[in-house]
């Protein structure tokens, strides 16, 4: 059912508390869709990464196959498959602090140099640093999605973090909304100082302009994505005790509030109900967090995961957690 719920979309974001099984469930997602002939990418943005070891093999910070044709795939000839990356905060950082400097050494007069670049270094470790740089990578994979694939299946850090992020591409817009802004009067004021002259400075100012506007069209684009219901969905996991249950609500209220649908809920690794008087007895009480939730948020499709034997590794493991989000769930 949940694979039925998410056919249509783009752009998926899985997210919920740390340990709920968020990774699991987004992958598993990502081989069911792969099954019906879809092209994913699954994108991990947790700092924590656990995709090489949930699919038992090497994921780095560019896309690596995890499955192609022929692996598990109900139907023969099926040209789907899974294309996994973990973005790697740091190297995200680098890479953005050395753009960054590149530009500044472009731009700016020779004796700026140095300043700039102790100005960065100091950047390095300034908060909202990681998380600009990390929602760069997401607003390009977004777009490597768009080009190269059916679908983008996100793999969050735990809530806090990705509320963060997601509420950054208007910030961001707004910021860089701005700069424009004042740059557009310091550049009247200038004109109207040294006359209309061109030169070294008016070709400076305008790369610099280029570069604030490819910037901010590019967040605008990711938030235009993330807040249509048509093309992007998030899929909220949480465990059936007290906790998680309010935590999810505070999520969702939080997602609505920033204009992202929540296409499901998932309460993942349910106790069974006839494996004797300790998980039955669990089983009750899951039950009943279950209701309160249910109450507190009637309209988005709430989906049991049970318990499954054995660890989820490997494509074997994920596929059985694929059949129970499919259809027949």
């Amino acid at each position: 059912m949940l694979l039925d719920l998410i056919t249509s979309r783009r752009v998926v974001f899985v997210g919920g508390k740390g340990g709920v099984g968020k990774t699991s469930v987004a992958a598993a997602l990502a081989l069911g869709r792969a099954w019906a002939g879809a092209r994913v990418l699954l994108v991990s943005t947790d700092p924590a990464h656990n995709l090489g070891h949930l699919w038992d093999r090497p994921v780095g910070d560019e896309p690596t196959r995890l499955a192609g044709p022929g692996d598990l795939t109900p139907g023969a000839g099926t040209a789907g498959c899974v294309d996994g990356l973990e973005i790697d905060p740091e190297r995200t950082v680098e890479q953005h602090l050395s753009a960054v400097a590149g530009t500044m050494r472009r731009l700016l007069p020779e004796r700026m140099h140095a300043p700039a670049a102790r100005h960065l270094e100091l950047a390095r470790q300034a908060p909202g640093t990681h998380e600009s740089a990390v929602l760069e990578r997401i607003a390009e994979a977004v777009e490597l999605g768009e080009e190269a694939y059916d679908l983008v299946v996100f793999d969050t850090a735990p809530s806090g973090h990705t509320l963060r992020l997601l509420a950054l591409p208007e910030q961001l817009t707004s910021w860089t909304e701005a700069l424009l802004a004042n740059r557009d009067r310091s550049e009247r004021f200038g004109d109207a100082l040294r006359g209309l002259g061109g030169g070294e400075e008016t070709d400076r100012d305008a790369e610099l302009r280029r570069i604030l506007v490819t910037r901010r069209d590019r967040f605008a684009r990711l938030r235009e994505v993330v807040t249509d219901p048509t093309r992007t969905g998030f899929v909220v996991v949480l465990a059936a005790e007290l906790l998680p249950i309010a935590e999810t609500m505070e999520v969702y209220d939080r997602l609505t509030g920033l204009g992202v649908d929540v296409s499901a809920l998932v309460a993942n690794r349910r106790s069974p109900a006839d494996a004797g008087e300790l998980l039955a007895r669990r089983r009750e009480q899951e039950d009943r967090h279950l209701v309160r939730l249910r109450q507190q948020i009637p309209d988005v499709p709430l989906l049991d995961v049970p318990l499954l034997p054995g660890d989820l590794v490997g494509t074997e493991a994920l596929a059985a957690l694929a059949d129970r989000l499919g259809p027949s769930s």
